[in-house]
């Protein structure tokens, strides 16, 4: 068995927000509470082995920031009509997330959290992650629509930080 590279923090984050729309997708699904997914997935879906570096299919794997997942995944499951609030304020007229399909829900909520929660990260990077994360997932115009709606969100939680009053 050969060690893995060293996996930077960006790296780690990264794949930890993979893993939360995951783990966000299986909780709706089952309604089982967060702590339970996160559990799950900490004991045998991150066990060591890491979720998969999308941008390197190599077969490089990234061992997810666990701390940062369970973050998210609690975060999410505990905000979320909060968050829906938000997203719902930011898509179309007429439509709301429960009109979307499960996983770019997930995402939106993800990114939407971290945009509400997680000052520590910015709002370009947490946009361009969740468009990278709908990438995967999607071929069409769902990555645009994720831009479009965390951008908005975005400019409403951290105007500051974009310069807008």
């Amino acid at each position: 068995m050969t060690d893995k590279p060293k996996s930077s923090a960006a790296q780690r984050r990264s794949a930890a927000r993979f893993a939360a729309i995951q783990a966000l997708y299986q909780a709706e699904l089952s309604q089982l509470p967060a702590d339970d997914i996160v559990r799950e997935f900490s004991d045998f879906r991150l066990d060591g082995e890491g979720i998969r570096d999308l941008d390197e299919p190599n077969d490089n794997l990234i061992d997810p920031d666990r701390g940062f997942f369970a973050d998210l995944v609690q975060g999410v499951t505990t905000r979320v009509v909060d968050l829906d609030g938000l997203i719902n304020s930011a898509l179309e007229k007429d439509w709301t997330s429960k009109r979307l399909e499960t996983v770019l829900r997930s995402i939106l909520r993800a990114g939407t959290y971290e945009l509400m929660m997680r000052e520590d990260v910015p709002m370009r990077v947490v946009i361009t992650e969740y468009v990278d994360a709908a990438h995967s997932f999607f071929d069409e115009n769902e990555p645009k629509l994720v831009n479009a709606v965390l951008d908005r969100i975005g400019k409403t939680l951290r105007a500051g930080e974009i310069g807008q009053k």
